[in-house]
């Protein structure tokens, strides 16, 4: 059976997630589109590109495990999803160590997090949201070892 393509594994993204929103009422979307082009500027794979667009569906409900594990997609696009899916009462220490351990997981999440990050994004919520999310996304950062 071929492969999904990025375009299909897009839509299917895009499909999932159409009624959710972020922190700031944007389409939720949009930054799936940004996570996928972030990958993409920091030379990854089609592989990483498409676990970008999948990296928050099994966390945020939008698709199951059972869907993931079924679809038509190479197993280190799924192995990065699952490593990328922040499990409920997990230590951040714990979820870093799996990411880091998953060929190719790191480079998204570290698209993910210079989306989530974006000082633009950021400016828009209130103070104590802000606050509280610039000390996790800092702490992730530095648990990965990426600089900044």
């Amino acid at each position: 059976m071929p492969y999904l393509t990025l375009s299909e594994v897009e839509a299917i993204a895009r499909e999932a997630h159409a009624a959710q929103t972020d922190k700031a009422g944007r389409p939720y979307t949009e930054h799936l589109a940004a996570v996928a082009e972030g990958v993409r500027a920091r030379g990854g794979s089609d592989e990483q590109i498409a676990a970008g667009w999948l990296h928050d569906s099994v966390e945020d409900d939008a698709l199951s495990r059972e869907w993931l594990g079924a679809a038509a997609l190479p197993q280190s696009v799924k192995d990065m999803v699952l490593a990328l899916t922040k499990r409920k009462g997990e230590e951040v220490e714990d979820y870093t160590r799996r990411i880091l351990a998953t060929p190719g997981a790191l480079l998204v999440k570290e698209a993910d997090l210079a989306h989530n990050a974006d000082p633009a994004r950021l400016a828009v919520l209130d103070e104590a949201t802000w606050t509280r999310l610039t000390a996790k996304y800092a702490k992730v950062r530095g648990l990965l070892g990426l600089s900044r």
